[in-house]
């Protein structure tokens, strides 16, 4: 068999392996498609800069900028278009041919193909496990994971937006991770830490600088109640949820009770009356851990 009809016999074979691929994603209820570059606006990058010719890991090469639907998720080629030119690729690399670098962006320790799909395609059904690339390197605050999807970046880049403008990390070295499961609830926050800023301004009679009060709102208020869920093991009784989201429930529960009972009942009873009430029945959380239910 010449390179080239060995090459046609092996596209045949990563087709079907795609076809198969594709079935047991639908069936599980899972994309199989790359990563989108497009997503990773949502990250809030603030710049970029060019990073020269490297040796990365294929394995690591996770989407690409223009060609996410042609692939699977594990770079098995989907569509009739790309038989020539995977072939070529692969019939050159038959015959010793050297292939040029691939291009990519890289945010965090993962990579988008630029230019060079076909390429990281049959590297990747040859077991390859590095591959020149000529690099362009994202600057984001908050890196992306392999198995993110679109929500998680989205959450990700107003975590990024919020550390930003809280300077949280140069603030509070060390400081809690603050992550939630829904969109949208770090400008909560930032209300909380303006309402501290207001109050320690009556407090000691003068005004508080941004920076005295989100350190203050850390310490004296998201760390505790974090702290108390720990201490009471609260997060076991509500899976699929993060400390963050907790936080923010117990503080709207908190405020409830005191409205209720006309006193303030302190952070620690807060938390535990509203585990005690509110956490999800027994079942549900164990259907939860199993992942045979969604997150309420």
């Amino acid at each position: 068999m010449d390179s080239k009809e060995q090459a046609k016999h092996e596209l045949d074979r990563a087709k079907f392996l795609g076809a198969v691929e594709g079935v047991l994603h639908l069936l599980r209820g899972e994309p199989n498609e790359l990563v989108p570059f497009d997503w990773m606006k949502h990250l809030a990058p603030h710049g970029e800069h060019y990073r020269g010719l490297q040796t990365i890991p294929v394995d690591d090469v996770i989407g690409s900028v223009d060609r996410y639907k042609d692939f699977t998720r594990h770079f098995l080629p989907r569509e009739e278009h790309l038989d020539e030119r995977w072939t070529g690729v692969r019939g050159a690399q038959l015959a010793g041919k050297e292939l040029p670098p691939i291009s990519v962006y890289k945010v965090g320790e993962l990579y988008f193909v630029k230019d060079g799909n076909h390429r990281v395609s049959v590297a990747r059904r040859q077991g390859q496990k590095y591959i020149d690339a000529d690099i362009i390197e994202l600057d984001v605050r908050v890196a992306p994971d392999k198995n993110d999807t679109l929500r998680d970046l989205i959450i990700k880049g107003e975590l990024a937006r919020f550390l930003d403008v809280t300077r949280l990390p140069e603030l509070v070295p060390n400081f809690q991770p603050i992550l939630f499961t829904t969109p949208g609830r770090y400008d909560i926050l930032l209300d909380h830490i303006r309402t501290r800023q207001y109050f320690l301004g009556l407090k000691f009679g003068h005004e508080v600088s941004w920076e005295e009060a989100v350190e203050s709102w850390h310490r004296r208020l998201y760390a505790r109640v974090v702290e108390e869920i720990r201490e009471h093991d609260v997060m076991r009784r509500f899976p699929d949820r993060t400390e963050a989201d907790l936080y923010l429930w117990i503080m709207d529960h908190r405020y409830y009770l005191k409205q209720r009972l006309g006193y303030d009942v302190g952070s620690e009873q807060a938390t535990v009356d509203f585990s005690k009430h509110f956490a999800p029945p027994l079942w549900k959380r164990v259907t939860r851990r199993l992942g045979l239910a969604r997150s309420i």
